[in-house]
C-alpha cells in the first residue's frame, strides 16, 4: 500500500513537471512566432521605405534619360551616373536584408566560413576560434550564426567595446558558442528584443543562452545548443 502511494506521488510529480515543460515550450514558441512577425514587419518597412523608393527613382530617371538623350546627352549621362549610384545603394540594402534573413555563405560553406566572414566584416577587431568537425543541421547553424551576429552588434551599439572574441566548439552532441567583449557590461536579456530573440531561438532547439554582463567588466554571451547529428564534411577556422 505504502509503495503504491509513493508511486502515485511520483507519477503526479512527473505529470506536474511535464505540464510545466509543455507550458515553457508553448511560451517559447509564442515568443519565437512574435519575433518572426516583428522581423517580417521590419523587412517590409525596410523594403518599402528604402529599396522600393530607390528603385522607383531609378525607373523615373531612366524615363527622363530617354527623352533627354537626343537633345542633351551630357545631362543624360549625368543622370545615368546618379541613377547608377541610387541603384548601387538599393543593391546594398538588399544584400544587407538577405544577410539578416539567412546569409548565403552559411548555406554554401557552413558555420566556420560564415563566422569567419562575419568576424572579418565586423566594425571592431574580432578574434575567432571555430572548431566544428562537421556540417550541422540548418537550424543549429542558423541559431549559432545569429547568436554571434547579434552579440557582435550589441558589442558595437551598446557595450562600447573595442574588441570581441568569438568561439564556436562542437563537443560530442553539443555546440558551444561564445562571444566575449571588453565593453561596459550591463546587458539584460529581459530588456532588448534582440537578446530576447536569441533566448527564444536557442531554447526552441532545446538549448540555453547564458548571459554574464557585470557593469564595467564586459559581456559574455554563451549558447549551448544540442546538435545530435552532422550532415557533411569537417570545417574549422581560426583568426
Amino acid at each position: 500500500m505504502r509503495g503504491s502511494l509513493s508511486l502515485a506521488r511520483e507519477n503526479e510529480w512527473l505529470r506536474v513537471q511535464l505540464r510545466a515543460r509543455d507550458s515553457e515550450l508553448t511560451a517559447c514558441r509564442a515568443h519565437a512566432v512574435g519575433a518572426i512577425e516583428s522581423e517580417r514587419r521590419r523587412i517590409e518597412r525596410a523594403l518599402h521605405d528604402g529599396t522600393q523608393g530607390r528603385l522607383v527613382s531609378v525607373a523615373m530617371s531612366l524615363g527622363v534619360m530617354d527623352t533627354m538623350l537626343p537633345s542633351d546627352p551630357t545631362a543624360a549621362k549625368r543622370l545615368a551616373r546618379q541613377a547608377g549610384r541610387v541603384l548601387a545603394a538599393a543593391l546594398a540594402e538588399v544584400r544587407e536584408l538577405s544577410q539578416a534573413i539567412y546569409p548565403v555563405v552559411l548555406t554554401e560553406r557552413g558555420l566556420a566560413a560564415a563566422l569567419a566572414e562575419l568576424a572579418d566584416q565586423a566594425p571592431l577587431p574580432a578574434s575567432l576560434d571555430v572548431l566544428v568537425d562537421e556540417r550541422l543541421s540548418t537550424d543549429v547553424e542558423a541559431a549559432a550564426y545569429f547568436v554571434v551576429s547579434e552579440s557582435v552588434t550589441n558589442a558595437v551599439k551598446h557595450s562600447r567595446a573595442t574588441a570581441v572574441r568569438i568561439t564556436a566548439v562542437r563537443e560530442a552532441q553539443l555546440l558551444r558558442v561564445e562571444v566575449a567583449d571588453d565593453g561596459i557590461g550591463g546587458a539584460d536579456s529581459g530588456r532588448g528584443s534582440g537578446l530576447r530573440g536569441l533566448v527564444d531561438r536557442v531554447e526552441v532547439l532545446g538549448g540555453r543562452l547564458i548571459l554574464s554582463s557585470p557593469r564595467f567588466h564586459g559581456t559574455i554571451i554563451q549558447a549551448h545548443i544540442p546538435c545530435p547529428g552532422a550532415v557533411g564534411a569537417g570545417q574549422s577556422s581560426t583568426g
